[in-house]
């Protein structure tokens, strides 16, 4: 049974390659759930990085414009279809949805959703649904980096690399993070030795911090410097790519920078160096959908309890109306700001 529920929603709309203004809002009937399916009332959703690649038209497979964008939302469930509990009414979850966040409600699969802890508000919860999966990830499921180690975290200032910072220091793992002078404070707030990445010596700086070389670097930038990155690393290192950030103005095929930069981390990790190189894809488990899911929820739960007991502090750029979607979009790509820039109903 299927219970009452608002029969509209307010979406962002994506038509094309557009700068931020071009963004365009419609307002659309919502079907009713169906099977395994919830309808999520949008209380958080954010702007990450994709978004900014998805509006030039560079995100690596991004669905055909016009579509709504939103990598992620927290919200709370007024309607369920058939076939799903109907306790989860009224209950807030977290979702990681690729595509489709960017709206007052959400269709979603019951299978997706995943507990958000009382005491936490949806913007703090926000601030670490994907960027806290994807820390995690890189950070304990390829990287491994043990206590006592010592990372590399290029853009410590941004969402995922914050995130990033925090669960390192509470693993017991140095880290220098490279960011602007504008925010070395916040990121030696967070725990990391900060380094300028605007310094023609940064990498020299780092060497510098990690003689030795370092356990692990994760590198959202790619092109070039990602053989910078390779190069700091110690015997038994691992070098994380898990973006081109690098390339994201450049004119061409989206696909092309990251297959390109992928045979390159393939290629090293194959040498008899005692290295390892890994391009981390958030949905690398995506064609065994069950465990796919077992894993993204176990994950963020981890994450989420860190966040509850006040062990990551969440960082949150600007909160903006979803109405605002534009300068919401053009504060996060001004490369100004700290965390993570979220939308609200």
């Amino acid at each position: 049974m299927t219970h009452a529920v608002n029969p509209s929603t307010t979406e962002i709309v994506l038509p094309g390659v557009v700068e931020p203004t071009g963004l365009e809002v419609r307002t659309r009937e919502l079907p009713a759930p169906g099977p395994g399916q919830v309808v999520l009332r949008m209380e958080a959703t954010g702007v990450s990085f994709a978004e900014q690649q998805m509006r030039r038209g560079k995100y690596y497979d991004q669905p055909p414009f016009p579509f709504v964008p939103g990598y992620d939302l927290v919200g709370t469930v007024t309607a369920v279809g058939p076939g799903v509990d109907s306790g989860l009414t009224g209950r807030r979850f977290a979702a990681v949805t690729k595509i489709g966040a960017w709206a007052t409600q959400v269709l979603i699969e019951a299978a997706d959703l995943v507990p958000v802890p009382d005491g936490v508000s949806p913007a703090a919860a926000e601030t670490v649904v994907v960027n806290g999966i994807t820390a995690w990830q890189m950070l304990h499921r390829l990287a491994k980096v043990r206590p006592g180690g010592v990372v590399v975290v290029l853009g410590a200032n941004g969402g995922v690399g914050s995130t990033l910072v925090q669960l390192a220091r509470y693993a017991g793992v140095r880290v220098i993070g490279t960011t602007s002078a504008r925010h070395h404070d916040t990121v030696r707030a967070l725990g990391a030795t900060p380094v300028d990445y605007r310094a023609p010596g940064m990498y020299h700086r780092i060497r510098a911090l990690t003689p030795d070389g370092a356990d692990a670097v994760f590198d959202h930038v790619g092109g070039p410097g990602v053989a910078r990155s390779w190069g700091l690393l110690r015997k038994g290192g691992t070098l994380v790519s898990y973006g081109t950030a690098a390339t994201k103005n450049e004119a061409g095929n989206s696909r092309l920078p990251v297959l390109k930069l992928f045979a390159q981390l393939k290629l090293w990790h194959t040498l008899p160096n005692h290295r390892s190189a890994y391009f981390y894809n958030f949905w690398a488990g995506h064609r065994d959908l069950a465990a796919f899911r077992r894993t993204l929820a176990e994950d963020l739960t981890h994450v989420f309890r860190l966040l509850a007991d006040g062990v990551l502090d969440p960082q949150i750029a600007a909160e903006l109306p979803l109405a605002e979607a534009a300068s919401a979009l053009t504060l996060a790509e001004s490369r100004t700001i700290a965390g993570k820039v979220v939308l609200v109903p």
